[in-house]
């Protein structure tokens, strides 16, 4: 196993579920809600994200493959909590991380370029609540 699967899976089993609560509430923590695939299950799952002018940016420290990125895209989309505002989010797509850094405000920008990841999620607003 390589050792970003064993801090993926260590994120999910034993920080996620210590995080969860305050994720959506606190910056740079946030939560996007799936239905996963096949169980049709709703899952939460806390992620680094950031506003973008039509929606958010999530990076994608652990790939592409994420079973969360796969139920947003087979879904087209989701929703999300960031600094306490629920919404849902539609049209994910998976873009190079150097694409992404363009649609944020800085400090964002600088951040998220120096992050070391490959690949970026970017989703779309949809109406806020």
């Amino acid at each position: 196993m390589q050792f970003s699967e064993r801090r993926a899976r260590i994120n999910r089993v034993v920080t996620n579920p210590l995080f969860r609560p305050i994720s959506g509430w606190v910056p740079l923590w946030s939560l996007v809600e799936h239905t996963g695939r096949r169980s049709g299950k709703v899952y939460r799952t806390p992620v680094s994200m950031f506003h973008t002018a039509g929606g958010v940016a999530v990076l994608l420290p652990y790939g592409t493959a994420r079973d969360w990125v796969k139920n947003l895209t087979a879904a087209g989309g989701g929703r999300v909590k960031m600094s306490g505002k629920t919404f849902d989010v539609t049209n994910p797509r998976v873009v190079p991380t150097g694409e992404a850094v363009g649609l944020l405000k800085p400090p964002w920008r600088q951040l998220l370029g120096h992050a070391g990841v490959a690949h970026t999620l970017l989703l779309d607003s949809a109406q806020r609540r």
